[in-house]
């Protein structure tokens, strides 16, 4: 993978990540009042913050690759710390099929940002 490659991987899943998070302002009723053990709005809307938060370091990566190459295995622990337990979740029939499809985009995005920083030479 180039350099950039690499910029438009970041790039896009930092584009991606806001057009699937950001929705989420506008939809606690929808989304967070089924479920019933999560009773305190904070967690839902401190999920979304946080996730956000995640999209502008998917941004500055993608600024300049070679430059925040250290960053990227942080970008897959994001990627891989939110399938993970989705994964998890699935296998126990505690979260639907139709949602644990939609996170294998963090998995697909978790393997490509592996591609990408193992492709990559550390600046010297």
């Amino acid at each position: 993978m180039t350099s950039k490659s690499a910029r438009w991987l970041f790039r896009g899943a930092a584009i991606y990540g806001l057009i699937i998070l950001l929705p989420f302002y506008f939809l606690e009723r929808q989304v967070a009042a089924p479920a019933t053990s999560l009773d305190h709005p904070i967690y839902y809307y401190g999920f979304v913050g946080a996730a956000a938060a995640w999209q502008t370091v998917y941004w500055t990566i993608g600024g300049d690759p070679l430059r925040y190459r250290a960053f990227m295995p942080l970008a897959v622990l994001a990627k891989f710390g939110f399938w993970i337990p989705s994964l998890i979740l699935w296998l126990n029939g505690r979260a639907p099929t139709s949602t644990f499809v939609v996170t294998n985009g963090d998995l697909i995005l978790g393997i490509a940002f592996i591609l990408a920083w193992r492709s990559l030479k550390a600046p010297a």
